[in-house]
């Protein structure tokens, strides 16, 4: 399995300061390589449909190059420009999404994305991963919305892993020793338990040396606890179903 794509690197390439060692790998690379795992993963273990819901710059790769199980939609929110320029670059290198899967582009622009998935088929009674790698987020507000959406459409045992960008975090909390905090905060107020995942220990894992420049991003995984909209909803119907019932019952025993 490669660890980053070509199309992925090339923004850690243009911002290094001095070369890389050989030897070490990129926390970038731990961090592509670390969702790739837990994506693979978690699809593996679900029943029927998979469904992984993508929030990306418009230039992720992982559609074509891991190998998803049958039945997996895979839904890409990202900027629409982008994504049609890399899409059409990936498609006129013979780069295919697996005949088995289906691939269907949510553009991040507008406003209405819930609404969106929901037009092209996600299903929040069903489980889902969902995974976050550069995606434009320009301030706290726009990863509140983020995690609004997916803690609306995401049932309950879902996940969402991915990264927080360094200057979001330091922005927050500064140079304070309060980061675990702080998130359990940020991601418990939309109904996730979430986790901090050490680079360090990701390269031990995988037998790899991280480099040793400090990296910043925020590498996180996070289980949905409450129930989606959808889950309401049908809590909800089955509710009244279940009332209606026992009133009539109750009538013809009168």
């Amino acid at each position: 399995m490669t660890c980053c794509s070509t199309l992925q690197l090339l923004p850690l390439l243009f911002a290094s300061k001095r070369p890389i060692d050989p030897k070490q790998t990129p926390h970038y690379c731990l961090s592509t390589r670390y969702i790739d795992d837990k994506l693979l993963s978690t699809v593996s273990h679900i029943d029927g449909l998979k469904q992984v819901v993508l929030l990306t710059d418009g230039m992720d790769t992982r559609p074509y190059r891991l190998k998803w199980p049958y039945l997996t939609v895979m839904f890409d929110i990202s900027p629409d420009r982008v994504f049609k320029v890399a899409t059409q670059n990936l498609k006129d290198a013979g780069a295919k999404v697996p005949e088995t899967c289906v691939f269907l582009h949510i553009p991040s622009e507008p406003s209405k994305i819930l609404e969106a998935l929901t037009a092209k088929g996600f299903n929040g009674n069903r489980p889902s991963i969902w995974a976050i790698q550069g995606f434009p987020v320009m301030t706290l507000a726009n990863f509140e919305e983020i995690l609004y959406l997916v803690g609306s459409m995401a049932m309950e045992g879902s996940y969402f892993l991915g990264e927080l960008p360094a200057w979001l975090v330091e922005t927050e909390i500064g140079k304070k020793p309060d980061l675990n905090s702080w998130m359990d905060q940020l991601f418990m107020s939309n109904g996730f338990k979430v986790k901090i995942i050490n680079h360090a220990e990701i390269a031990k894992n995988y037998g790899k040396q991280p480099v040793s420049e400090d990296y910043g991003n925020v590498l996180f995984i996070a289980e949905q606890l409450r129930l989606s909209d959808d889950q309401m909803e049908t809590w909800r119907r089955t509710s009244e179903r279940i009332e209606e019932d026992g009133d009539e019952d109750g009538f013809e025993e009168l």
